[in-house]
């Protein structure tokens, strides 16, 4: 098994979201203005439904300021740390 393929193993016990989910969503980041509000609602809302967790509009709100604002913080455990 390939290092990348054990890694998306992992990602999918951990939230039931597959390879080829990830993968168009990466790739839609990618083409994505990241300073738009309307596409970022659209892609926190899409990783919600792919992920089973639901994200209140107080937090989607909070996440959208963060990344607009250029407040995002380079270690992903802190970004997570700032929004609970």
């Amino acid at each position: 098994m390939e290092i990348n393929d054990e890694l998306f193993t992992n990602i999918k016990k951990k939230t039931n979201v597959n390879k080829d989910d990830l993968l168009s969503l990466a790739g839609r980041l990618n083409d994505s203005n990241m300073k738009d509000r309307d596409t970022l609602t659209g892609i926190i809302r899409d990783l919600s439904k792919l992920t089973g967790k639901e994200v209140s509009l107080e937090k989607e709100e909070k996440i959208i300021n963060m990344i607009l604002n250029d407040k995002v913080p380079t270690k992903v455990d802190n970004f997570f740390e700032k929004l609970l």
